[in-house]
């Protein structure tokens, strides 16, 4: 079976064509080819399926088999594969996701080339029932919780995906590990939530690290950037439009006027290859 391995500055996805194949336990498969020791090696298994409400459809699996419902790095890179194996042809094209339609625009080099994407990630959720966070109220922001015998303010939204905002002064001291593992499974959030350590750079520029539900800390996040320029803009902290510096590059978010949150950022192709029968077993 046939895959490309992908990157959205930093954040890793396997991607296979699955419009032509049945694969019975695609949670199972995800685990097995995004280990990093035994596997290819991921963040994250995506799969392309067709749709009917949309020109091409994406379903994207974290690397501990569980399935998410969107992804804005593993969008992009989405986007730049099925555009480049000529499953679409078009460089402005809908995508069916669990978290709704997406709609993005690629960038294109000189050449021709795919760059990267823009992509509309529709707009944030705040009210708690929907995010799920088990809360009172209509929005959960600045709220402080206590963490291991620490209390943090956080602030979670959905992108998508729930996302929880904390504020450091210093990325580089906090131990993502630990207490990302820690507000992921808290009893606050019945299907757990990413957590985006959040460092105000100045008015316009956020630098972010990501613990992701599921799968550990990522290199980038792009529906948590995208989290932390909204809340950013709601506390006041920047304006609507900022750069989000991450380990290996950066990403442009805009939170436009009629609430929609336009993120834009590379993609790049890192290898082809094909499964062994070892890691998945071919169906006669």
């Amino acid at each position: 079976m046939d895959f490309k391995k992908m990157h959205g500055l930093g954040n890793d996805f396997i991607i296979i064509d699955g419009r032509n194949r049945k694969i019975h336990d695609i949670g199972g498969l995800s685990k097995k080819i995004c280990a990093r020791n035994t596997g290819v090696g991921a963040d994250g298994l995506i799969m392309v399926f067709p749709s009917q409400r949309a020109d091409i459809k994406m379903a994207i699996y974290n690397s501990d088999g569980s399935r998410a419902e969107m992804c804005g790095n593993g969008l992009r890179c989405f986007a730049k594969y099925v555009y480049e194996e000529g499953i679409v042809n078009k460089t402005t094209f809908s995508v069916d996701t669990p978290a709704g339609i997406m709609h993005p625009r690629l960038v294109l080099e000189e050449d021709g080339r795919v760059k990267g994407a823009i992509v509309n990630m529709g707009c944030p959720v705040f009210e708690p029932s929907r995010i799920p966070v088990a809360c009172s109220g209509k929005r959960f922001i600045d709220i402080p919780v206590e963490i291991d015998k620490r209390v943090y303010n956080i602030s979670t939204i959905a992108m998508g995906v729930p996302h929880s905002i904390i504020y450091v002064d210093n990325i580089q001291d906090i131990d993502i590990g630990r207490i990302g593992s820690a507000i992921e499974n808290h009893p606050l959030f019945p299907r757990k939530t990413n957590v985006n350590f959040v460092q105000l750079l100045d008015r316009n520029v956020l630098g972010v690290s990501t613990w992701e539900r599921g799968v550990g800390r990522t290199l980038a996040c792009g529906t948590g950037s995208c989290a932390a320029a909204v809340v950013s803009a709601v506390l006041g902290k920047t304006g609507r439009k900022v750069k989000v510096k991450l380990q290996l590059g950066q990403l442009l978010v805009s939170w436009e006027q009629d609430g929609q949150v336009l993120m834009e950022g590379d993609a790049a192709n890192v290898f082809l290859g094909k499964l062994s029968g070892e890691i998945y077993p071919l169906q006669s």
